[in-house]
């Protein structure tokens, strides 16, 4: 039977990563804790798993954050595009920009100016808002001829204020922000929900979907940004299916159960469940 898209760019994915990130180095793979067994052993047979085997130095912290978006970005080049049917539109898929240059969040100019000319406004609202994702995805407004392809819809009259309309609006619409968190710490973990909290409370429109993708072995951790609703919508993980197997088979007791709320509760995916989540 012939592979599917998306199984096609999830090995493509996966070995892009393994051209310059994810590699183990004297027993400790790239992306596991070495002060963690438990982190080194689930990372040990997950590498296994997925077939890495360089023996390479590890890229250091911000190199190998850069990396793994530039990395998680092309898989989403590769695959979003193709939902077009499902998802039609003028898509973007581009490194992080900040979020007041799209529709949802364009006052967050005029808030950050007022700051900068009061100090007390800028006491007082901080600068919590002028953030800027790892990668976003954003939507074209439509012109008129667009929209009014298969039955005049629009007219001079009507829908005067929607941004999808054009003539209303020059922004694009921020459709999604991912974050991309190679492995994860507590304070990664903080970062990831203090940007979502902050596309949630500051937009003036629709919210864009807000994701996390992660290479993190270890179960506990991955609970620690995917557990709990509110903020995030889900986590993807590079390699959720091999890690369910490894955890299953090495008898991690505590871990698997952990992965298995995770899974069961929708709060963790795949990487390849992603697109089409994006589709939603």
């Amino acid at each position: 039977m012939t592979s599917g898209m998306l199984l096609g760019a999830r090995r493509d994915f996966h070995r892009a990563l393994q051209s310059r990130l994810w590699s183990r180095r004297e027993g400790i793979p790239s992306n596991s804790d070495k002060d963690n067994a438990t982190s080194v052993g689930i990372g040990l047979a997950l590498a296994q798993a997925v077939g890495v085997t360089l023996d390479r130095q590890r890229l250091g912290g911000s190199a190998a954050g850069t990396e793994f978006e530039r990395r998680t970005r092309d898989f989403l080049t590769a695959t979003f595009p193709q939902l077009e049917h499902l998802r039609p539109g003028v898509w973007r898929i581009n490194a992080g920009a900040a979020i007041s240059r799209f529709e949802q969040y364009a006052h967050l100019d005029a808030l950050e100016q007022a700051a900068r000319d009061n100090a007390e406004l800028a006491a007082a609202l901080g600068s919590d808002y002028t953030i800027k994702p790892d990668i976003i995805i954003t939507r074209e407004a439509e012109p008129d001829e667009r929209i009014n392809r298969n039955d005049r819809i629009v007219d001079e009259e009507s829908a005067r204020f929607t941004p999808l309309r054009s003539r209303n609006t020059d922004l694009e619409i921020l459709h999604a922000s991912v974050s991309c968190k190679w492995t994860i710490r507590s304070d990664r973990t903080q970062n990831s929900r203090a940007e979502a909290l902050n596309l949630l409370r500051n937009r003036k429109g629709r919210a864009p979907h807000i994701a996390v993708v992660t290479a993190e072995p270890l179960p506990s951790r991955l609970a620690s940004i995917a557990i709990g609703t509110g903020d995030i919508d889900c986590t993807y993980h590079v390699a959720l299916h091999e890690l369910q197997e490894v955890v299953a088979d090495g008898g991690w007791g505590d871990a698997e159960e952990m992965l298995a709320i995770m899974v069961n509760g929708k709060r963790l995916r795949d990487v390849s469940d992603l697109p089409l989540d994006l589709a939603i």
